[in-house]
């Protein structure tokens, strides 16, 4: 299944979205469950038929937490001279930085120094909690989507905690679709582009920690629930946005989730 969010005669819907003539094509409609996710369930309303490409997607996820890992590819451990950790670093962004496709990251004023960090994103399907280590971690994820984990560098130093500078609003984009046709056991590639230029590439078989093994610690501390967003790490080679840059996300199966830069 793949979908998006957009909106469709004057209110946000969620669209299924199939291959028509070999075009990624909105064929039909349908409801949220509990407020944040489809109900896969629920009937569907046929529409006219849309292509994606000519319309304008939102953020296809409501999360109630965004959980990300941090230094989960070896490269982009080194490439700051950090510490390979030993165990799965997490830290958290706010809803309130949630954005979609084709709106505007913003450099805050507080910050000369904003990077993109391009990444594959986990949402999550049922109410997740004390996952057991033999335990399949697959029926608790519903798809997976494009971030891109933006993040004031100057402060996050500056800090030494990473709360102000992962979590100013507009810092963290996500979209475009939700599917769950991609297997990132099986190698998902991960791809940043700034102005056309690529930055960043990888590969979900790179990851440090596994979803295995990031999903049970997670489970562990908090209780996950439908619709939170588990962003899995970014590759090596982030670098600075400025204003007029155009940023682009693409993960292999999924798509391409691409913003604009401006100042705040």
């Amino acid at each position: 299944m793949k979908y998006c969010s957009f909106v469709h005669d004057g209110r946000t819907a969620f669209g299924l979205i199939e291959s028509v003539a070999g075009a990624d094509t909105i064929t039909r409609t349908f409801r949220l469950e509990n407020g944040y996710l489809p109900d896969e369930d629920a009937p569907t309303s046929k529409i006219q038929p849309l292509a994606f490409s000519e319309i304008t997607p939102l953020a296809p996820v409501r999360p109630s937490k965004i959980i990300c890992v941090g230094r989960n590819y070896l490269e982009h451990a080194k490439e700051f001279d950090n510490s390979v950790p030993t165990e799965v670093l997490i830290f958290s962004k706010p809803p309130s930085a949630v954005i979609g496709p084709r709106q505007a990251i913003l450099r805050p004023n507080l910050s000369q120094r904003v990077d993109h960090e391009g990444e594959l994103a986990v949402i999550i399907g049922q109410r997740c909690r004390h996952v057991a280590d033999d335990q399949d971690v697959r029926p608790f994820i519903h798809g997976y989507t494009c971030l891109n984990d933006v993040t004031a560098r100057d402060l996050q130093k500056k800090d030494g905690q990473w709360t102000r500078a992962k979590g100013f609003d507009t810092f963290c984009p996500i979209g475009p679709v939700v599917t769950d046709e991609i297997d990132p056991w099986a190698g998902v590639s991960v791809e940043c582009r700034v102005n056309g230029e690529i930055r960043q590439q990888g590969n979900t078989m790179q990851f440090i920690f596994p979803l295995d093994q990031v999903i049970r610690y997670i489970a562990a501390a908090m209780t996950l629930l439908p619709g939170d967003v588990i962003a899995t790490g970014t590759p090596a080679g982030v670098s600075p946005l400025n204003a007029g840059d155009l940023v682009e996300v693409t993960c292999g199966g999924i798509g391409t989730l691409s913003n604009p830069v401006a100042n705040e």
